[in-house]
């Protein structure tokens, strides 16, 4: 565990280095970024020993694999973001312990959110995962909503009971006009949430940027980066 606890306060740091030295390359203050650690496949134990390390934030994709884990860290002063595609029989679970649900892009995913969140009598964050590879009113190929259906989607989310629109998530797309163009994509994303805050002006997170491209998203604007395999190293391969 000693080794274990090395390697991460190691990786955990370059990565703060990364994150400071992209705020200070566009003129921002480091406390505007929040650093998200994604322990998609990784043990409760990695999650403890980042939470020792001062780690606040950490997200999962998979609730099969979130629900136990969560429920070992329970103790533990972490928000758990979701940030995989949900499906409607998977809401209840991940309602019970998720803080906030980045990946909301339908209606029914909304309506069922909500349904479970009153149940719980919890609040839950929402971010309407925008699809930027989609067609106008289509859903990307990794899930998500294409701009044009932001509107609609996230008064719907404000209605809602339980509900709290928090903002905008993206991933950097693999196919389309911004394939490959990481610092486009996410200030497109800067654009979108403008707009959306002048009718939710409390829905100001921007979730964007991954191990690979942090760098471009803290220039183009993003509040939060979602990183994995630079904290924890490379991903086992899932059976």
């Amino acid at each position: 565990m000693t080794e274990r606890r090395e390697q991460l306060t190691r990786n955990l740091a370059g990565v703060e280095e990364r994150i400071a030295a992209a705020c200070l390359a566009a003129g921002r203050k480091r406390d505007e970024v929040t650093l998200i650690v994604v322990t998609k496949t990784y043990p409760a134990s990695d999650v403890r020993i980042l939470s020792e390390l001062g780690v606040r934030h950490v997200a999962e994709n998979r609730d099969q694999d979130a629900a136990p884990k969560a429920a070992e860290c329970s103790d533990l002063p972490i928000s758990w973001h979701f940030v995989g595609q949900l499906q409607t029989n998977k809401v209840r679970s991940v309602v019970g312990y998720a803080d906030v649900v980045q990946s909301v892009d339908r209606a029914r995913l909304v309506t069922s959110l909500s349904k479970e969140a009153v149940r719980a009598g919890r609040e839950i964050g929402c971010l309407i995962q925008v699809a930027l590879d989609a067609e106008e009113s289509g859903r990307g190929e990794r899930g998500g909503v294409a701009p044009g259906g932001i509107e609609e989607l996230g008064e719907l989310v404000a209605g809602a009971p339980g509900l709290r629109l928090d903002g905008l998530m993206t991933v950097a797309p693999l196919a389309g006009e911004y394939a490959g163009r990481q610092r486009a994509a996410f200030e497109r994303l800067m654009d979108l949430s403008t707009d959306l805050r002048r009718a939710h002006p409390a829905a100001n997170m921007v979730s964007a940027g991954m191990s690979a491209d942090l760098e471009e998203a803290v220039a183009a604007g993003a509040t939060h980066v979602r990183v994995g395999s630079a904290v924890l190293g490379v991903r086992p391969r899932l059976g």
